[in-house]
């Protein structure tokens, strides 16, 4: 496979076919110092003002509460991180707000609350607003003076967010549209002032989006909803009864609201990604402190085997989870910069660039989230019976992170369009699938190699693995759609197996690229924990992988075909015996002395 030197050709979904040079991927280790500062300032505010009071968030007994710890991150500055130094923000880069959605992503409810309005409720105008309506809305919105929330989901429109009823009828005069329809899950829905509207003008196709006032008029709501968790977040059902909102309102053009909410649930997943890394990172904290603590049988907790165990997975999780976050987060942020390069807009530039990796945005919804609830399911383990006790963290942990994979779209259509966008690239020729696809076939009817290499450079066998694991994902889906053409939409369970194929080599081949450049400058010695991580996920992608494509050549192959397929896989999925229990005691044993995530 073609190796990727130059970061700024690096397409969407072209991990798949190409390598990745080490040192043209972003990792956390890059951070500056004033990006550090501006972590350490979101990790001050937790501790300051939330961790303290997330009972009192919980209980939902003040309305304000909410609202005014909104009004003091805004008076920090964290609510304007994306929002140009013109309107009142600090105009950071991609990665920066990345990095801001993590560490407030362990605040529990406040943390749905902050992503809600910074992303889904700031970004539509910031990337879509004319210059008048960017003038009025968004200074207000960086300070936190104008909460907002984004009203898209409806009772019958979830996942086909298109099929929206709600109307916006054009007055006599065409100054204004009256908006007539009801809203439900609507986060912040309780306190903003501004709403992103989502409605179809008269027997339009396709969406249109508003920028709404609470104070125009027209908005009732229901009582908070009752959750299971992130009980502390304002959840509404939204009425808009002849809700009268000026024409200049409209966000771009009539008809383009599907695109827009399409193209903001791109962002919302990845800075998602982002807030359930941090989460994690939380939890193991807590976990590895517990473990600690805790005394069984003369001991310390953290000296059983079990316990090791799930400390390493924790941490080899979230590990990967993070560097292959931050990988997709450098590739927007140097598509944008190629993008202005060329004279474009820079609100153009900045959806462009996160379109190109909408691909990534969904693998990394998908991944962060489930290694959230792995890791807050072995937090209550490790805790034993004061985990199910509300008295101590993982209670709260545990039924905030289950959300998670049901916002921005649930985690199977995202796993749908992960596999959507990459079969419709390929068909456009964005993404060149034909050859190597043609290439894994060929090499199926071939003779094996089995020389072994005299490379004993780091992660050389690693990488060998990690190309054959993507050859097995190519084969697989190629043989997929030779079989059902245009009709595999409809198969959803495949399309499910052949995502998780493409998730574990896009994880696994991150966390390995970041160890090779950490490797490269601090040399192999300083990161010996970080490499057994890397192989300890790496063991358990290829065994996902190869469990997944087996699952999809018996849903669809049969005779010569499936035996030929099957071998093909269990040729690519190949490994040697790994001593797995050992890597994971030095990980755990590195963890447990640390007393934290330290990476």
């Amino acid at each position: 496979m073609e190796a990727v030197e130059n970061k700024q050709s690096v397409k969407g979904g072209e991990f798949l076919i190409k390598e990745t040079a080490a040192q043209s991927v972003f990792i956390p280790e890059d951070w500056s110092e004033e990006q550090k500062m501006i972590a350490q300032t979101c990790k001050d505010f937790l501790e300051q003002e939330v961790y303290p009071r997330l009972e009192e968030i919980d209980s939902m007994k003040n309305p304000e509460l909410m609202p005014q710890l909104m009004d003091k991150s805004g008076e920090l500055g964290l609510l304007g991180t994306s929002v140009p130094e013109q309107y009142g923000g600090f105009g950071m880069d991609f990665n920066t707000s990345m990095l801001v959605a993590e560490v407030i992503g362990a605040g529990h409810s406040f943390a749905v609350a902050f992503s809600a309005h910074t992303g889904i409720g700031t970004l539509p105008i910031l990337y879509y607003g004319n210059d008048e309506q960017k003038a009025k809305y968004l200074p207000k919105l960086a300070t936190g003076e104008w909460k907002a929330a984004y009203c898209l989901t409806e009772p019958d429109s979830g996942s086909d967010a298109n099929s929206g009823k709600t109307k916006a009828m054009p007055t006599d005069d065409g100054k204004h549209y009256v908006i007539n329809g009801q809203k439900m899950w609507i986060t912040n829905g309780g306190f903003a002032d501004v709403y992103i509207v989502f409605a179809k003008v008269e027997d339009d196709k396709n969406l249109s989006a508003f920028i709404v006032e609470k104070d125009f008029g027209g908005i009732t709501m229901n009582e908070e909803e009752k959750k299971m968790g992130i009980k502390g977040s304002s959840t509404r059902q939204i009425f808009f009864n002849d809700c009268k909102v000026p024409a200049e309102n409209m966000l771009s053009e009539r008809g383009n609201g599907f695109k827009i909410a399409v193209n903001i649930l791109n962002i919302g997943r990845i800075k998602l990604a982002a807030s359930a890394i941090g989460a994690s990172k939380a939890v193991l904290d807590h976990a590895v402190n517990y473990s600690n603590e805790r005394k069984q049988f003369g001991t310390s907790i953290s000296n059983f085997g079990a316990i090791k165990h799930k400390i390493a997975e924790m941490a080899s999780r979230t590990y990967a989870s993070e560097s292959a976050a931050y990988r997709a987060g450098q590739n927007i942020d140097d598509a944008y910069d190629a993008l202005i390069a060329e004279g474009m807009d820079e609100a153009q530039a900045k959806l462009k660039s996160v379109e190109e990796f909408a691909i990534e945005c969904a693998i990394m919804k998908v991944h962060s989230s489930e290694v959230l609830d792995y890791v807050v399911d072995e937090g209550v383990q490790i805790y034993g019976g004061m985990g199910f006790s509300a008295d101590a963290p993982m209670d709260r942990a545990y039924r905030d992170a289950r959300i998670n994979r049901i916002f921005e779209g649930t985690n199977e259509i995202n796993r749908m369009l992960t596999i959507d966008m990459v079969l419709r690239r390929a068909m456009k020729g964005h993404l060149d699938l034909m050859g190597p696809a043609m290439a894994v076939q060929k090499e199926l009817t071939s003779v094996p190699d089995f020389s072994s290499s005299d490379d004993d450079t780091l992660f050389a066998k690693e990488k060998k693995l990690l190309n054959n694991l993507k050859k097995a994902g190519l084969m697989v889906a190629g043989a997929a759609v030779q079989k059902f053409m245009d009709k595999l939409k409809d198969e959803q369970e495949i399309l499910m197996n052949l995502a998780d194929m493409l998730i574990m080599g896009y994880t696994a081949e991150s966390a390995l690229l970041r160890t090779e450049k950490l490797a490269e400058r601090l040399g192999e010695e300083a990161v010996s924990v970080q490499v057994d991580m890397v192989r300890i996920y790496l063991n358990r992608a290829i065994d996902q992988a190869a469990s997944a494509g087996r699952e999809a050549i018996n849903a669809f192959a049969s005779g010569d075909e499936q035996r030929l397929m099957l071998l093909g896989l269990k040729r690519f999925t190949k490994q040697d015996p790994v001593n797995l229990k050992e890597l994971r005691r030095k990980v755990a044993d590195f963890v447990i002395e640390k007393n934290a995530y330290t990476f």
